[in-house]
């Protein structure tokens, strides 16, 4: 197939993906097995390949362990903890763990507090919509990277070199693309750390009762 072949199917495929809504996610507590069975089942279109896990069960433990996801109750996940799988299961490919957990403490402090405006699972819901609203362009963009790709070697003659050439560009477009808004995450995550250091110190600084 081609790059257009393939960006065509691409942006067919954007056009059906299914986002996991709140109200698909179990309101009963689950146990690991079904937490991995319901995982795979509305991820399984997002895998590269056919024998991927969307998550594992050493996974889920060290996420427990490290503190990014809550503790499970009496070895179950509840429809919070699912929540916080699927943002983890996003966000691992591009952040490190460190990041994820800083990005999750902004939302850790609010729930399950119960004292919030909202609880997550609405929250999850607004942020999904958001996402959604992305669509669009993220779609226009593509196709106009593969546009500029398409006309960047339009005088070289040799079909192959030209070809492989246009292919190159546009995943380097593409590539540039997500290390400059992950850059942008990494500069919002570390202003995140340094606002909590500032905090603490002020914390420090109190004079005790």
């Amino acid at each position: 197939m081609t790059d257009r072949e393939l960006t065509k199917d691409f942006i067919q495929y954007l056009n059906s993906l299914q986002h996991i809504s709140s109200s698909e996610i179990p309101n009963i507590d689950l146990y690991m097995d079904q937490v991995l069975t319901f995982m795979d089942t509305s991820l399984s279109e997002t895998r590269r390949y056919e024998t991927d896990k969307v998550l594992t069960k050493t996974m889920i433990n060290n996420y427990a362990k490290n503190r990014i996801l809550p503790a499970p109750v009496a070895k179950k996940y509840n429809k919070d903890h699912m929540i916080y799988l699927i943002f983890i299961y996003y966000l691992k490919n591009i952040l490190s763990i460190s990041d994820i957990q800083t990005m999750f403490r902004l939302i850790r402090s609010l729930y399950p507090e119960g004292s919030s405006e909202i609880n997550l699972p609405e929250a999850y819901d607004r942020i999904v919509d958001a996402m959604k609203g992305e669509m669009y362009g993220m779609m226009k963009d593509i196709s106009h990277k593969l546009y500029e790709s398409d006309h960047s070697f339009e005088d070289l003659k040799d079909p192959v070199e030209k070809e492989r050439l246009e292919t190159f560009t546009y995943l380097c477009m593409l590539g540039f693309d997500v290390y400059l808004k992950k850059q942008l995450m990494e500069k919002i995550i570390d202003n995140i750390q340094k606002e909590e250091a500032e905090e603490k110190e002020k914390g420090k600084d109190k004079p005790s009762r």
